[in-house]
């Protein structure tokens, strides 16, 4: 197999910038794909050359295997790196690189169509030694057949779509009166996720653990392993906290899983990095549940614990050399926790959000890795996974890691889109994952009733009372008094806060509540405070459009304040039928997102004010196009000063 020079990466975000940054090290040039909702994305930045290959929605750009195939043509590229999820278990994509004459890095089609079969890869693991959990893997489908397999493997049983994984077409079933129902909504699931309704019976594993071990193959007939993850914090079977080596996983029982995993890799030749995915019961019984014949989304914490770049040995292995290393020279150091940071609302039964990036500043230290496809300004679109970035951490025990991740999880900010980082940081603090405990059932049995942020502490509601008078009193001097009576909306309700100040200090109650509060300055994304002596850093973030709106992030949760004291601003009157948008107090202009003849939608982040000691995101308040900007980045600009003109979109 010939050596490649220059390396087309089939996919985005956090998974295409961190192959782009494995092959540039390696000395590969490198070609990006993207659509037109990704056409300012971070991996189209930093990759050499960057291809459009289509609209928004993924059916119609990275699904798409002609014009990804395309792309890899008009650039000249000679290998494919499918990254994971979109086009990477398809077979027939592997195929149509072959016939275009590129390099998959990645396993050959036949053991994609294997593995991607739920029941022919258990035939095929059964075949080779590997333990299956008991289950009906049959060709017949009738309901009457399922009913009576059902019996004979004994409930509870898991109904499980045969073409796809990711928890899609899959339902838990306690007894025979349930299976009817379930059989009927998993097909339907199946069909119109994977276009195959078949289903398979698997005997359930009551409090399994999800333990996978990540294995490397290559044409030289060496198959070794990597050690095991766990990936057992999952929420619809979908994986929220990863780690490296499993709390649960002993020298003699992770030997035993390795070998299990070589084999079933050995018995279809597979070439390449893969992961062979287990139930662990708690007897250490462990059962195949499936092989994932691409890289994992949590492949980092096996390359902190390892010291090996997994996408490096990908890489080696696609230009058809041997794998530098063997088993016996693989060594575990250390332990490493992942989490997903995802847009999604865990108060809102973690549905995906969307947004713009007003805020990423990732909180990095010791034994901290962030990979991510983020940029402040970008768009949050609603056609693809909602996964944002990947937060890592890694100590000389499992305890250093939690405290270093629990810590960076807390201290980065991001602001303009919702995520679940209250919820990870949550469960990292949780006592029962502290302890290694956590099995598949953790989050349905600690947050029986969901995820919800608490409301707002009292002195959060007053130092949001303070920030806002604040920005009223920029002219005012420090040796006389100023009072503001401040009405502020939060998830606690509403509340008037008395904010006097005289300097730095102010001095805000509400009923019995009293609070000192100097505001000491700005760090980036914090206001640093000062509070009945008390010094710390609080991330906080504004927004001024019809209502102005302040965010405050205390250790990963975000409350969000509405300040409804004062009339609405002149410059969004102006602007509601199109006109000037003005400067609603004086600041500096830190970033402008767009140009002259961007059409642009209400609620869309026009440019940054820093003012009230923080960043402000303008929004626009009308749909139109941008007729003029009056401002560029790090103008000074007084209250009522034009930043923007807008064309307003009549309707019609």
């Amino acid at each position: 197999m010939p050596a490649f020079t220059k390396l087309l990466v089939a996919n985005r975000g956090e998974i295409a910038c961190r192959v782009i940054a494995t092959a540039r090290a390696k000395g590969y040039r490198t070609v990006a794909i993207y659509s037109e909702a990704d056409a300012d994305a971070l991996h189209v930045r930093q990759a050499d050359e960057a291809v459009l290959i289509g609209p928004g929605p993924a059916a119609q750009s990275y699904l798409d295997i002609e014009r990804v195939i395309a792309a890899a043509q008009r650039t000249g590229a000679d290998a494919l790196h499918p990254g994971y999820g979109f086009l990477s278990e398809r077979a027939a994509f592997a195929e149509a690189c072959a016939a275009a004459g590129l390099t998959f890095v990645g396993p050959d089609p036949e053991a994609i169509r294997i593995m991607g079969d739920k029941a022919e890869s258990k035939r095929r693991m059964l075949q080779a030694g590997v333990p299956c959990v008991p289950g009906y893997l049959g060709e017949q489908q009738l309901d009457s057949v399922f009913m009576g397999e059902a019996e004979r493997i004994g409930y509870p049983i898991m109904v499980k779509a045969s073409a796809g994984g990711g928890g899609r077409g899959m339902r838990l079933v306690h007894e025979a009166g349930a299976l009817p129902a379930a059989l009927q909504t998993a097909r339907s699931e199946a069909q119109a996720a994977f276009g195959d309704g078949r289903l398979l019976l698997e005997r359930a594993v009551v409090e399994p653990r999800h333990v996978e071990i990540q294995v490397f193959g290559d044409r030289h007939g060496n198959v070794i392993h990597l050690g095991e993850r766990d990936c057992s914090v999952q929420r619809r079977h979908q994986k929220v906290v990863e780690e490296a080596p499993s709390p649960a996983v002993n020298a003699e029982l992770r030997a035993r899983m390795g070998q299990a995993a070589v084999r079933a890799a050995a018995a279809i030749g597979y070439v390449g990095a893969g992961t062979v995915e287990f139930l662990l019961a708690p007897d250490d019984a462990f059962y195949f549940l499936e092989m994932n014949t691409r890289l994992q989304v949590e492949h980092p914490v096996t390359e902190m614990v390892t010291g090996f770049d997994l996408v490096a040995l990908q890489l080696i292995v696609a230009e058809g050399k041997p794998l530098p290393v063997t088993q016996e020279k693989v060594t575990l150091s250390g332990h490493a926790i992942e989490v997903r940071l995802y847009a999604e609302d865990p108060a809102g039964d973690f549905l995906p959000q969307t947004g713009d990036i007003a805020v990423w500043q990732p909180a990095m230290g010791d034994g901290v890795r962030i990979d991510h496809g983020l940029r402040v300004g970008a768009a949050v679109s609603p056609f693809y996974d909602p996964m944002l970035a990947k937060l890592i951490a890694w100590g000389a025990d499992r305890d250093e890691a939690r405290r270093r991740l629990l810590r960076c999880v807390e201290d980065s900010r991001l602001f303009g889109v919702a995520t679940n980082r209250a919820f990870l940081a949550a469960t990292l603090r949780n006592p029962e994952f502290a302890a290694g405990k956590a099995t598949t059932g953790f989050i349905a049995r600690q947050f029986p009733q969901g995820f919800s942020d608490r409301s707002p502490p009292a002195w959060a509601t007053a130092l949001a009372a303070a920030l806002f008078a604040d920005g009223q009193g920029s002219g005012w001097r420090s040796n006389r008094w100023s009072s503001h009576l401040v009405k502020l909306a939060s998830t606690a309700g509403e509340s008037e806060w008395r904010a006097a100040r005289r300097g730095t200090a102010w001095e805000v109650a509400s009923g019995d509540a009293a609070f000192a509060i100097h505001l000491l300055g700005r760090d980036a994304a914090d206001v640093v405070v000062l509070i009945d002596g008390h010094r710390f850093g609080v991330g906080a973030h504004a927004e001024l459009g019809e209502v102005p709106r302040l965010q405050l992030d205390l250790n990963g949760t975000i409350h969000t304040f509405e300040d409804r004291s004062l009339a609405q601003p002149a410059s969004v009157q102006d602007a509601r039928a199109g006109g000037a948008l003005r400067a609603p107090m004086n600041g500096a202009v830190t970033q402008v997102f767009v140009s002259v003849g961007d059409p642009v939608k209400r609620g869309q982040p026009l440019l940054v004010l820093e003012a009230m000691k923080m960043e402000h995101s303008i929004l626009a308040p009308v749909d139109g196009f941008i007729e003029a900007i009056a401002v560029a980045k790090g103008a000074q600009v007084a209250t009522r000063d034009t930043l923007v003109v807008i064309a307003a979109e009549l309707a019609t």
